[in-house]
């Protein structure tokens, strides 16, 4: 695990992103806005958060990340190969055919991805049986989830909520990307939340919400130890969706759309890069 580090995670974050972009672009693929949203939360975790070892990425004793919001997968990879789980240069067949980086998250034959996702509504289950197991076996390890907030809409995500909340998973993590903005319209018009902290709460959750692009917020709630009162924890993270990106931050057309070569240049110069 790597000690932490409020300018290499920065760094990180704005790699994270233009690795995204230049990888969504390339396979005139999509969910670039919501691979941006969360590339200040993949690079704090992978900036001394997750006690991982990109050389050995199935050790027992690893902690483990589930991406519930599995179109995000740029943004994955791009953080795994950036911390070294596998050459950066493979990011360059994300979405080619016979690729392992497939358009949503795929664990097969990726190092450090954990599980494939695809439809919404699966990360936080698969990471309460995780926990429970983890705990039963007397691992240490801690496990966490990212999920969208338009995941916030499965009835199975709720029912996960209810498991960690009943079984008393403190060793568990859930971490929303609230960007305010899903599929086909913004959340309050599909299907309204609020209060969202609330709900959790009344779960048995301990609830922490921060501003999801600021890296001090998001390290002070993700690297604190496990609940000693057993409560399982979720970050609210308020963010932006296609953040980094004027063009695209708060844009609900970013969750579908490619960015042309004069959009990524664009986008490129504004990161930077």
């Amino acid at each position: 695990m790597a000690p932490p580090d409020a300018a290499g995670s920065g760094r990180l974050a704005t790699m994270i992103r233009v690795h995204s972009l230049e990888m969504v672009h390339r396979a005139r693929a999509a969910h670039i806005g919501s691979s941006l949203s969360i590339a200040d939360i993949l690079a704090v975790l992978y900036d001394g958060v997750l006690n991982v070892d990109p050389k050995n990425p199935s050790d027992p004793g690893r902690d483990r990340l589930f991406l519930g919001k599995g179109h995000a997968a740029a943004a994955l990879y791009a953080a795994l190969a950036e911390a070294g789980f596998f050459p950066v240069e493979m990011l360059r067949t994300y979405c080619a055919d016979g690729s392992r980086l497939a358009g949503h998250v795929t664990h097969a034959g990726v190092p450090g991805v954990e599980a494939s996702f695809g439809s919404l509504g699966h990360g936080l289950p698969i990471a309460c049986g995780n926990a429970l197991a983890l705990r039963g076996d007397g691992n240490p390890a801690r496990v966490f989830a990212i999920l969208s907030d338009g995941e916030c809409d499965e009835g199975s995500t709720w029912e996960a909520c209810l498991f960690a909340g009943s079984h008393g998973l403190g060793n568990l993590v859930a971490i929303v990307d609230y960007n305010r903005i899903q599929s086909l319209g913004r959340v309050e018009e599909v299907m309204d939340l609020e209060p969202l902290s609330d709900k959790w709460r009344a779960f048995g959750w301990a609830v922490v919400e921060v501003d999801g692009h600021d890296h001090a917020q998001l390290r002070a709630a993700l690297a604190g130890p496990a609940d000693a009162g057993g409560r399982p924890r979720c970050v609210l993270a308020h963010t932006v969706k296609g953040k980094g990106v004027s063009f695209m931050e708060d844009r609900l057309a970013w969750h579908y759309s490619t960015p042309s070569q004069e959009q990524l240049r664009q986008a490129l110069d504004e990161l930077g890069a």
